[in-house]
């Protein structure tokens, strides 16, 4: 059977560093059955951040690609605070945020950056939840994406 972490390491991706908060908050935190992470930015291998603003700095596919490197570092926090992405059951809710321009009227596409991979990793019925993706006048640091999400823990045997 795949696993969350056999179905990661098909991707040939690169897990950035797990990012350090900047500021008075947990990254993420367990209650009872839920692990919840607070908004992840664009934390890319070599700790350095994807920056620029959508519709001025950085197209739509670089959006989509900064929301996949988002997902990445979201998927770092979970595997440097748990142990492993087998531990995940299902992702339960996404809310995407994406630094554009006034104009720019496709979230729900650049946010398919993470939930594409969150569904590569947990497959189709475990990997996609319910998620909101909305647009934003600003983000911290300039980055293009800011990613937060709820996700179901298998039960502790």
């Amino acid at each position: 059977m795949e696993t969350p972490e056999i179905n990661f390491s098909k991707l040939g991706l690169t897990l950035p560093p797990a990012p350090k908060p900047l500021g008075v908050y947990k990254p993420c935190l367990i209650d009872g059955k839920y692990l919840y992470l607070s908004g992840h930015g664009t934390v890319k291998p070599d700790g350095s951040l994807i920056i620029g603003r959508i519709g001025v700095d950085l197209d739509i596919e670089q959006g989509k690609i900064a929301a996949r490197q988002v997902g990445l570092a979201m998927l770092a926090t979970i595997k440097a605070n748990i142990g492993s992405l087998n531990k995940v059951k299902r992702v339960i809710k996404v809310l995407g945020m994406v630094n554009c321009t006034a104009s720019f009227e496709r979230h729900p596409y650049v946010i398919n950056g993470a939930s594409e991979l969150f569904a590569s990793v947990w497959g189709e019925e475990n990997g996609i939840g319910v998620r909101s993706a909305v647009g934003m006048g600003s983000l911290p640091d300039n980055i293009p994406v800011e990613i937060e999400a709820i996700f179901e823990l298998h039960e502790e045997n």
